[in-house]
């Protein structure tokens, strides 16, 4: 019997070592390199068609001739509906055989729900197979009664070895595999316990193995730390097709789920769910949800118009200023950057007059919306001289715009369909960068277009 032996990986970047270090060369984390205990090789290990790292793509075999790149065939990759708009969105359009999809959120933010509420809806055209590590069968079924989902032909198992899953996985030959959660499952030749970095390399490597080679679809539920990323290790990111998040807070009865990583589709896309009695819902319409403002307009209040994905989203921004008693004033940002926010700060004192050095500036995105992009800038500007000024915006105005270093106003992406969205939504005022100003009118939309911050402050 070959001896065991072990490595060191690092649990941010995924390098390993021979011997164990304070410091990841690769990455420059200190501490983050642990001890994984290496099975000894099998015979047929190690296979071409089983490669752990599922770069085979969803065909699930690895091509040993060399083929000219301009033979390849360019058919349409197959998929199938989650029966969710939102979730096929993310997806890039829908599941692919032979792909590993990895959902990972907070607990409580939704994910075995959604997972539930999709398997027991597609088992009523295609065999799926859920896997359930942390619950048991009963806990299952009384969520699936209470969510009133059709429980017919949904075929489950209570399982956490990774061996037992994948030979019952070879008899019941499922077109779709639900695994939840990858932190419980474990192989017998790996010691440690379930939920470490060996377990769960492994136990990712094997199952995606087995979805490349017989073309399943491969739903694996993940846990996240405490700062939001997946839990584990960071190569488990890279053996996945595509990785998704779902976020939402615990105070909030809206959910969603953003691409984080997608091999069948444009990454950043964002849907949208609203959890209800009867599990999640998707919502069709973001910026309805987003725009529920008062009647009276307050100071500090203004929306702009962001870019998910491929389409445009209303979400409202909220600014407060006060007189600050500390030495050293607060920037609070939430959905937003606070470094960007202390940067736009300096702008608007330097090309825009306005000094906010002794204020607190407290910024908010309304619904739980997290911002990425930079044409929030003008917006958060707007706003926070709004709130300084003690006077409120017009209720129909709309603003958005990236403000540089020297206080222009540079254009962004996706400039018409932007305007286009806000006009949709009966906004009558457009704030712009010039260069993403329309060459023709919109009817019932009168565009203001803007090269520098002092042209919007006086558009005001």
């Amino acid at each position: 019997m070959s001896k065991a032996k072990s490595a060191f990986v690092c649990t941010e970047c995924g390098a390993e070592y021979r011997k164990w270090q304070g410091q990841c060369g690769s990455c420059q984390e200190w501490n983050t390199l642990t001890e994984v205990r290496l099975a000894p090789a099998r015979p047929g290990a190690g296979s071409a068609s089983g490669s752990p790292s599922g770069r085979a793509g969803y065909s699930g075999a690895l091509s040993r001739e060399v083929v000219d790149l301009a033979s390849v065939d360019l058919s349409e990759v197959p998929r199938m509906s989650s029966t969710f708009g939102e979730f096929d969105r993310v997806l890039g359009g829908g599941l692919v055989p032979g792909s590993a999809v990895l959902l990972g959120g907070h607990p409580g933010a939704g994910k075995s729900t959604l997972l539930l509420q999709t398997a027991c809806k597609l088992a009523q055209q295609r065999r799926i197979l859920y896997v359930t590590g942390e619950e048991s069968l009963s806990q299952v079924a009384m969520r699936a009664h209470r969510l009133q989902l059709p429980t017919q032909g949904l075929k489950m198992l209570a399982e956490t070895s990774v061996e037992t899953i994948l030979a019952v996985a070879e008899r019941e030959k499922p077109e779709i595999l639900v695994i939840d959660s990858i932190q419980t499952m474990h192989l017998e030749d790996i010691s440690s316990a379930p939920g470490g970095v060996a377990q769960v390399r492994e136990s990712a490597a094997a199952l995606t193995r087995f979805a490349k080679q017989s073309n399943t679809v491969l739903l694996l539920v993940g846990h996240v730390t405490k700062d939001g990323s997946l839990a584990g290790p960071k190569v488990l990111e890279h053996m996945i097709d595509a990785s998704l998040l779902l976020e939402g807070g615990a105070d909030s009865r809206f959910r969603t789920l953003r691409g984080q990583k997608n091999r069948f589709g444009a990454v950043n896309e964002l849907g949208v769910f609203a959890m209800l009695e009867q599990g999640l819902k998707e919502v069709k319409n973001p910026s309805a949800i987003f725009l529920s403002r008062n009647e009276e307009q307050a100071p500090g209040s203004l929306v702009m118009v962001v870019w998910e994905g491929t389409r445009p989203i209303l979400v409202e921004v909220q600014a407060l200023v006060d007189e600050s008693p500390l030495g050293n004033p607060r920037r609070v940002a939430v959905g937003l950057d606070p470094n960007r926010l202390a940067m736009l700060l300096a702008v608007l004192n330097r090309h825009g007059g306005l000094f906010t050095g002794d204020q607190d500036v407290f910024l908010n995105v309304v619904g739980g919306v997290k911002v990425l992009e930079t044409s929030a800038d003008l917006a958060v500007l707007l706003a926070v001289v709004s709130s300084l000024q003690n006077r409120a915006l017009p209720k129909e105005l709309v603003v958005f715009g990236e403000v540089g270093l020297s206080g222009e106003i540079r254009p962004v992406p996706s400039g018409q369909e932007r305007i286009a969205e806000a006009a949709k939504h009966g906004f009558q005022r457009a704030i712009v960068p010039r260069a993403n100003a329309p060459k023709h009118a919109l009817p019932g939309m009168e565009v203001i277009p803007v090269d520098k911050l002092s042209d919007a402050l006086e558009a005001l």
